[in-house]
């Protein structure tokens, strides 16, 4: 079988170089820049000390059918990287943050099985095209209900823990419900998520949101314990910040508002009120437009 990556960036790469790990056929599907770095030098995997190296073929544009496309570009990258589809795909699993991305890849990709994906407990960067940093020690990825064994079988080949369990709509905001308030939080703040923790008052804030999202998930049909969401955030690194954050500090275009303003627009959508998390996304946009001047 045949697996491409659409966007071989952080979170593609880790997953691509796993798969060739595992002796999969992988295509990573790149801009004009990344896929021939990846062509002449191929992908690199940094953790802690140890780097791993894979030679996946890399290409501008998917020109040959294939069992599984993952998408693991960024929300603002979607509608371009998409372009660069141009063959046919029998099943795709995203791996983005949000929950409004779904329609977006039924509508561009009407022939294809989209499957949700949510990818977890990982925190990962490039620290150049084609060179991966990974801080935290492995991947936990979450499919909904509805995946295959194939699709199941090949993405437990990338090493990473996959789980199968619930609908679309509850793989998905299992991750928002905490990932709205924490991106907003990381971003506005640029502090990690230890010292947040440590703050009286932050950490009132995150739980109060965190009890927001999980009501608009409730609306939404997706039972959630704010409990449960921050015994997880209480589990994560000291150091542990948001790609979101990162992203806004260095002036890059970020997913805040695919991740919190997604929420955001959740809860109108439900007629249920998040006043704080509205409070937050409103600081991290003032935060990225300050950093930005």
């Amino acid at each position: 079988m045949t697996v491409a990556v659409l966007g071989p960036g952080a979170v593609g790469g880790v997953l691509a170089v796993g798969l060739t790990r595992a002796g999969v056929r992988v295509i990573c599907i790149a801009r004009p820049d990344t896929a021939a770095v990846i062509r002449s030098e191929g992908l690199s995997l940094r953790h802690g000390q140890e780097v791993e190296s894979a030679r996946p073929e890399a290409d501008t544009e998917l020109r040959e059918p294939v069992e599984l496309l993952l998408v693991t570009v960024k929300a603002p990258s979607l509608d371009d990287a998409l372009e660069r589809v141009q063959a046919p795909v029998e099943t795709v699993v995203p791996q983005l943050n949000g929950i409004e991305h779904m329609q977006t890849l039924r509508d561009r990709l009407p022939r294809s099985r989209v499957v949700a994906g949510s990818i977890g407990w990982i925190e990962a960067w490039l620290e150049r095209p084609g060179t991966i940093v990974q801080n935290t020690p492995g991947v936990v990825t979450t499919l909904a209900a509805d995946a295959d064994a194939a699709t199941v079988e090949l993405l437990r080949r990338t090493g990473a823990d996959v789980r199968v369990n619930g609908s679309e709509a509850a793989v998905l905001w299992h991750k928002l419900a905490r990932q709205a308030p924490v991106a907003a939080a990381t971003a506005a703040t640029q502090r990690p998520i230890g010292e947040l923790r440590g703050d009286s008052e932050w950490r009132l804030r995150l739980e109060q949101a965190i009890r927001e999202t999980c009501a608009v998930a409730a609306a939404d049909g997706v039972s959630l314990e704010p409990e449960v969401q921050w015994e997880i955030i209480e589990s994560m690194p000291a150091l542990l910040t948001s790609s979101t954050a990162r992203d806004i500090a260095a002036g890059r275009p970020s997913e805040l508002d695919a991740i919190t303003g997604a929420a955001v627009r959740a809860s109108h959508r439900v007629g249920v009120p998040a006043p704080v998390l509205e409070q937050l996304l409103a600081e991290a946009e003032d935060a990225c437009r300050a950093l930005s001047r």
